[in-house]
Formats: structure tokens, sequence, C-alpha cells
């Protein structure tokens, strides 16, 4: 029943039974061997170990070991992970009638941590959609396709997916297919409208580009060939003007989305509009908004209360 036994068996049934990947074993290994590291720590001078018997190891030792990683400043994640290697392990001696029942089961898993999402502030977001040189073909849509991302809130796989026939010039909306096909109509502004209209007027340059069959003629948005964008292109025709606008790093075009729902709610947009804009099944998933717009002002209140 001594533990450093037990695991080179559990290892050899991941390597052989199993066929678990190189990946897998190293992972396995270094987060059961935390646990071994701290139930019985190897004497500095010697090596030498003091004998673990699996069958003493209870969920209490289990809650005290995430305490001690939780003190070390470990990620939710990484504790996550590592509590899902004990289980798999204790199932492995239930299964070999080492164990009756599975101590690490009666341990909750940690919850993830749900890390807010990049925005930018108003100055900043203006500047960085007026970065693209309008006075060329390429800047005119790059121009339009920022103003969209900022003036709707879509995904960037939504936007790539727009046709001419999707868009009503007129009273400045979108129809937009989201997630599992789910239609929605969302408003824009007149800066994206001013935008737009001045792609349109170039347009046609982008489908002469490409030979006939070639030509995507529905799709709104076109790379030089005259077919349809791609998430990928827009992702690098955003590194290219964040490179040129100083000040602004580490966004990304799903940065705009976040941006976009930011300002609407500190605006005082209500989060069920909010919600429908966004495409967003459940309202929770919009909820996370609320949490960035407390951060920013609690750190307006921080900076400018005298008592803060």
């Amino acid at each position: 029943m001594e533990m450093e036994n037990l695991l080179a068996q559990f290892f050899d049934h991941l390597r052989y039974e199993r066929n678990a990947s190189e990946h897998t074993l190293r992972n396995y290994a270094i987060d059961l061997g935390q646990f071994y590291d701290y139930l019985a720590p190897a004497d500095p001078k010697t090596g030498a170990r003091r004998p673990i018997d699996v069958r003493q190891i209870d969920h209490i030792t289990i809650r005290e070991w995430l305490a001690h990683l939780h003190a070390a400043k470990k990620k939710r994640t990484s504790m996550a992970r590592k509590l899902a290697a004990l289980r798999t392990f204790f199932q492995f001696l239930i299964r070999e009638g080492v164990l009756e029942s599975n101590p690490a089961k009666l341990v909750s898993t940690p919850r993830r941590e749900r890390k807010l999402p990049t925005c930018l502030t108003i100055e900043e977001v203006i500047r960085f959609i007026e970065t693209p040189d309008v006075s060329t073909d390429l800047g005119k849509r790059d121009r339009a396709i920022l103003e969209m991302l900022y003036g709707t809130g879509m995904r960037v796989s939504e936007l790539v997916k727009l046709n001419v026939s999707d868009v009503d010039f007129r009273n400045r909306t979108v129809r937009v297919t989201g997630k599992r096909r789910r239609q929605r109509i969302v408003p824009f502004g007149e800066p994206a409208l001013h935008a737009l209209l001045q792609y349109m007027t170039v347009r046609e340059n982008f489908l002469r580009n490409a030979p006939p069959a070639a030509r995507d003629e529905r799709a709104l948005f076109l790379n030089y060939q005259g077919t349809r964008l791609t998430t990928r292109s827009v992702g690098r025709m955003v590194d290219k003007y964040i490179e040129l606008c100083a000040g602004i790093h580490n966004i990304s075009p799903h940065s705009l989305r976040h941006t976009f729902a930011t300002h609407l709610l500190d605006s005082g947009a209500d989060l069920r509009d909010i919600q429908e804009l966004l495409g967003h099944a459940r309202l929770s998933t919009t909820q996370i908004y609320t949490h960035v717009s407390l951060e920013k002002l609690i750190e307006v209140y921080d900076k400018t209360h005298p008592k803060s």
C-alpha cells in the first residue's frame, strides 16, 4: 500500500494500458509528484522519504494540500488540474482493489478565475479606429471594419460572414448571423455608416483584382484577391494598426467588442439590451461587463477620493 510503488504502477497503467502521450504522462508525474512531496518531503541529505500508506489519505488531507497550493499563489486552473490527477490516481487504486472509495471526489474543484476582458477608453478607441489611412482603398476598407466592430459589438467571425445584402444603409442596421446560426438585427452609428459608404465607393476595385470565377460578389468585406476576408486576416490587420497607434497595446479584434459593451454599460444601457446586441444566449455571459465597470469605478475612486 506504499504510495511510491502504487504511483509506479499507475504510470505503467497510463503508459501501457491507456497509451497516454508523453505530455500527459509528464503532467501526471508533475502533479502527483508535488502531492507526494507535500506528504513526504525528501530528506535534503539522503533523499529518503518516510513511507506513505495511501489508505491513510482522506479528503481533509487533500483539502489541506489545496490550501497549501493556494497559499503558494498557484492559479485555480492549475489546482483544478492537480485535483483531477489525484481523482484519476485514486480511481485506479479502487480498480486495483487497494481503496474502496475515492477521497478526492469529496473535494470540490476550485472555481476558475474569470479573466476580465481588455477594454479601451473612449479616447483610445477613437484614436485607434482613426489610424487607417483613408486616402487609400485599403485604408477605407480597414476603417470601415474597425468602425463596424466597435459600432456594433459583433464578433470578428460574424463580421467576415457579412454580405452586402445584410446591411440596411437607410436605417443603419445590420443583420448578424451569430452562433448556432441565430440572427439578430444590430444598429450602428453615423461614423460607421460614413466609413461603410466610403468603402463601398472602392469595393469594386477589390473585385477587379480577381478572375470573374473567383470573385465573391456577395461578401461585404473583401481582400485584394476579391474574395471574402478571413478572421485571421482581420487579426493581422488589427495587429498592424496596434503597431502604428502609439499607446495602444495588448488588444485583439475581440477587444473592440468588449469595449463596445463596456461603454454602453457605463453610459447607462440596460444589461438585457446589451445581451441582445451582443447575441449572448445567457445573461450571465453579459454580466462580466458589470465587473469591468465596477473595477473602473473603484480605480477612479481610489485615484480621486481624498479618503480612499
